[in-house]
This record gives structure tokens, C-alpha cells and sequence, in this order.
């Protein structure tokens, strides 16, 4: 068998493997269009992907890729030789969000109050294009005693995700390396973000329940003062953690939610706050909690109410490696183009991937959404737009990253 490598972007590609994949991927493109409108008008929460997960299976057994099914929702699939020698895993998420979609895309949302707003349709659509394509190539993967396993997990967007269940059955037995991308509207369709070391935070989330004597607004001092109490937590605990925590951290807790009362002149007996908590350095991320309960107390404590913290550890920071993040880069100059490439920088965002990488060396890219010279949109919001050449190219990328793996010694390409 002729050796078929991956060469450094600067060379010519020749007979290279990955321009075949790229080919494939092209004549899948409408295919995968069709496939990702389908999954965005027919978005499912959380633990609930059934559909989702049934369309998946439907085009991998069309395929002949064989697979299992998860507990629930969500599967595993395996590509290559049975028993290779070298594993490279690919992970997409399924779930929606609880958002209406106002897209005004003709293939909106038929379901009220859900919407693929994070672009996990996007995901997933561009990984099962990349099994699709990387199965024409079965024998010379075989051959190359090369293995590739596809990761469809559930329920990314909850705390804690889907990525402890794909683990706890099995997902990562076998498994060298793994590769993922997230959709990013900042970035130009046509590249991917790429940074090594940490690109994204820790993401924890917590409420303060409080309660304690309610009573007449003409008579606070006969009462608990829930709501003033709140308030003080409200403002008082970000600002303490910010002088009880390195600054260079970068731990931002912010408040999204806050419950108490139904009339302007009672003092409710109960009441409630609810945030995240985001930090960029993991060693800060393993204190914060602590440290968080302490402050609430302090806080609460000149006003005698009861208080209770409801604290879930969410996910540490996606920590990409280096020799990981050259094969995504690589993949992505060989299957893209020069230029596809992008620098990129640590974002607040959260993301479970991470847990992933606490077993496993690998890298996450952040795929370009945005229309050149487009809008700009933001994620988790209910009008997000992407242009659809991103699926080929994210399928391009993880397909092009399972052939080039970065662990080991070095970059080395199937042959």
C-alpha cells in the first residue's frame, strides 16, 4: 500500500488521504444541509434527544457503521480496524435549549420554547458527516491500524452533562485521543479558532435559598427582611469574592435569577438567588466553593435569616494540548485551506468536554459560523443564524484531525 501522509500546511497535498475526505465531504454537503435543518426544527432538551438520537442512528445504519446506543439517549459508534492500535475519538453534543426560536430561518423550531440556539445541531450534523466520510476509507484505516470512534452525547447543556454518562458507559475505553469544535459567530465561516492551554473556564452553579420571618413593609423591623438580605448577597458576595481570590483568576459570579414575594407591600418568608460562577484558572476553581459558602454566611448573618447554598460543581476548563491542538490546525490547513486557521482566546463559557480531557490528551476548535462581512450573533440567544458551509467544514476538521493525531511523539499521520 502506498504511504499516505499529512504534510505540513505548506506543502502540496498530492494523493494525501485527507484531500479524499475533503472530496467526500463536499458531495455530502447538501446531504448534511438537509440532515442539520431536519435536527434544528426538531430540537429536544436535555436527557430528551430521542429523535435526535434516532436520526442519527438511522444515517449510520445506511452507512453500515456499526454502533450502540447509550442508556437514555445518545450513541457510540466505531470506525476502522476492530482492534487498532491508536483510537482517536470525535465528540458532538445533541440537546437544544429551552429558548424560542425567532431565527426567521424557514426550517425554525416546530417546537415552542426549544430552539438549537448553541449551534449543537451544527455539531452534530459536521461529526456524522465525518464518519460518513471517513468509512469510505475503511480499509485504509484497517490497514493503518487506525481506529476512530464517534462520541454523540446527550445533554451538554446541563450541570453536570452528558459527558460523565458517555463515560460511565464505556465511551472512552480505548480510547488515545479526543477532538471537538463548538460553533463561534465571532469567527468567519471558512476557519477555526485554535489556541493551546485553556479555552474556556470552569463553570459552577449555585443558588441561596433564604427564609425566615416574613411580615408588613410598614414594620421591617418586626421581620427578617428577606428581600434586603437578598439584595446585600446580590451585590456584597461578588464583591468580596473579588478581593478573597487572585485576580488573575478571572472568577465572575453573576446572578441570572432572583425569586422572592408577590406583593409590593409584604415581606415574603422566603426567597431565593440563583447564578454561575466562572473561573479561568483550575487551581482557584478547586477553592471557590468553599470560599462562596463562607462569604454568603458573612453576608447573611447581620439579618438573622436562615440560609441554605445549593452549590453543583459544573465543569473545569477545557484545557486544550498542544500537540492536539497542531493536529486540528493541521487538519484544518489540509481540508480548508491556508488561512483557516485563526488565533482564538479563553472564554467565560463552560463546557463538558473538559472532563474529557482529564482523562484523555486532546483539543477543542472553535468552528466559524459567521457570513463574511455578516452579523454577528451571539450564542444562547433565540435569533442565532449560521451559515451552513460550516457543517462541511467542521466535518472536514474532525475527520482531517481523526487521521492526524496529535499525542504520542508528535503529529503522525495514517500511512
Amino acid at each position: 500500500m502506498a504511504i499516505v501522509s499529512i504534510p505540513l500546511p505548506t506543502e502540496h497535498l498530492g494523493s494525501d488521504l485527507t484531500e479524499h475526505v475533503r472530496d467526500r465531504v463536499q458531495a455530502l454537503e447538501p446531504l448534511l444541509i438537509e440532515i442539520r435543518r431536519d435536527l434544528h426544527a426538531h430540537p429536544e432538551l436535555s436527557w430528551k434527544e430521542h429523535r435526535t438520537t434516532e436520526a442519527v442512528h438511522e444515517h449510520l445504519d445506511r452507512a453500515g457503521i456499526s454502533y450502540r446506543r447509550l442508556p437514555g439517549t445518545g450513541l457510540v459508534a466505531d470506525l476502522g480496524a476492530p482492534n487498532p492500535t491508536r483510537r482517536v475519538a470525535l465528540r458532538a453534543d445533541l440537546d437544544a435549549l429551552p429558548l424560542q426560536d425567532r431565527s426567521g430561518v424557514e426550517f425554525s423550531s416546530v417546537v415552542d420554547g426549544v430552539a438549537h440556539a448553541c449551534g449543537h445541531d451544527v455539531h452534530t450534523t459536521a461529526l456524522l458527516g465525518a464518519g460518513l466520510a471517513l468509512h469510505e476509507f475503511h480499509d485504509e484505516l484497517v490497514a493503518a491500524g487506525r481506529g476512530v470512534r464517534l462520541l454523540f452525547q446527550p445533554a451538554e447543556e446541563q450541570v453536570p452533562g452528558g459527558a460523565h454518562h458517555v463515560m460511565d458507559h464505556g465511551g472512552l475505553e480505548g480510547v488515545d485521543e479526543v477532538f471537538a469544535l463548538h460553533c463561534d459567530p465571532s469567527i468567519d465561516v471558512g476557519q477555526v479558532g485554535l489556541v493551546s492551554g485553556p479555552i474556556t473556564s470552569a463553570c459552577d452553579g449555585l443558588t441561596v435559598n433564604l427564609s425566615g420571618r416574613g411580615g408588613h413593609t410598614s414594620r421591617p423591623h418586626l421581620t427578617q427582611d428577606l428581600v434586603y438580605a437578598l439584595g446585600k448577597i446580590v451585590t456584597e458576595v461578588p464583591a468580596a469574592l473579588t478581593r478573597r481570590l487572585d485576580p488573575r483568576a478571572g472568577a465572575a459570579l453573576v446572578w441570572g435569577q432572583v425569586q422572592a414575594g408577590n406583593a409590593q407591600n409584604v415581606i415574603p418568608a422566603a426567597g431565593s438567588v440563583s447564578g454561575t460562577l466562572r473561573v479561568l484558572d483550575v487551581g482557584s476553581w478547586r477553592t471557590a466553593a468553599d470560599l462562596i459558602e463562607k462569604l454568603v454566611h458573612e453576608v447573611a448573618a447581620p439579618y438573622d435569616v436562615t440560609v441554605d447554598l445549593d452549590y453543583v460543581r459544573g465543569v473545569p476548563p477545557v484545557v486544550n494540548q498542544p500537540a492536539s491542538v497542531l493536529a486540528l490546525s493541521r487538519a484544518a490547513t489540509t481540508t480548508i485551506g491556508a488561512g483557516a486557521v485563526v488565533p482564538t482566546q479563553q472564554s467565560l463559557g463552560g463546557e463538558d468536554f473538559s472532563w474529557y480531557l482529564t482523562d484523555l490528551p486532546g483539543a477543542m476548535a472553535r468552528l466559524g459560523t459567521r457570513a463574511p462581512g455578516g452579523k454577528t450573533y451571539e450564542l444562547h440567544q433565540g435569533d442565532l443564524v449560521v451559515d451552513e458551509r460550516a457543517i462541511g467544514y467542521g466535518a472536514m476538521v474532525l475527520a482531517g484531525a481523526a487521521l492526524y493525531h496529535g499525542s504520542g511523539e508528535g503529529t503522525s499521520p495514517v500511512r
